[in-house]
């Protein structure tokens, strides 16, 4: 059965998260980690976490063991509340997932925010583009995201085409074959060297499970 059912209401399609491809490469599972090392210590054992098929994120950035460019991939996320006399929204269960290291897609705790939703709330391409619909889940609970992405062409050094995105984000498409002119936020400038993915450390305990990606053309 589907995990996700077609929204007929909002007319939007949905990725299914529970049919890996064959072919997927399997980075966090039921059975342990893999594939991933640390951003600025690949040599040494994984920094973070690893228990009952859940990665807790720790010291300092992970990253794929091999460069991405044009894939599909999913991803299931938990983040934590973590309340502050600042009231910063940036310190409350902040994480991230940055394509090629320089694409974020924002993870933070935004539940709730619907009325004051910015452009570095979860599921938005950070400080681009907000997501087109807000479907946040509490802090504690599982949420997904589903992308799909293809790298920015060159021809030698110069870009001819723009990075484009599409986000599922709990079954919902909230970013739909979005282009992304530049690099975002704290992300490695552009050019045509293709580079592994990064999970984000940001001082925030967030989970992630259940993580795989396929290589498309």
């Amino acid at each position: 059965m589907k995990k996700y059912f077609l929204l007929f209401s909002l007319g939007l399609s949905t990725l299914l998260a529970n049919d890996k491809p064959q072919d997927a490469i399997q980075f966090i599972g039921p059975d342990g980690v893999s594939n991933l090392v640390n951003e600025n210590e690949p040599n040494k054992d994984l920094s973070w976490a690893f228990k009952e098929g859940v990665l807790t994120v720790g010291k300092g950035h992970v990253v794929t063991s091999m460069p991405v460019n044009n894939f599909k991939a999913h991803i299931e996320f938990k983040v934590n509340s973590r309340p502050n006399k600042n009231n910063k929204r940036a310190n409350d269960g902040n994480s991230g997932i940055y394509i090629q290291q320089r694409y974020e897609v924002q993870i933070l705790n935004s539940h709730g925010h619907d009325d004051d939703y910015q452009k570095d709330d979860c599921a938005s391409i950070y400080k681009f583009k907000k997501p087109d619909h807000i479907v946040c889940k509490p802090a504690g609970e599982w949420q997904s995201y589903d992308i799909e992405f293809h790298g920015a062409k060159w021809d030698g050094d110069k870009k001819i085409a723009n990075a484009r995105l599409t986000l599922i984000h709990n079954g919902v498409k909230v970013h739909d074959n979005v282009e992304i002119p530049n690099k975002t936020g704290h992300g490695k400038k552009e050019s045509p060297e293709v580079l592994p993915l990064r999970l984000q450390s940001h001082s925030n305990p967030v989970q992630f499970r259940n993580f795989w990606l396929q290589e498309i053309k």
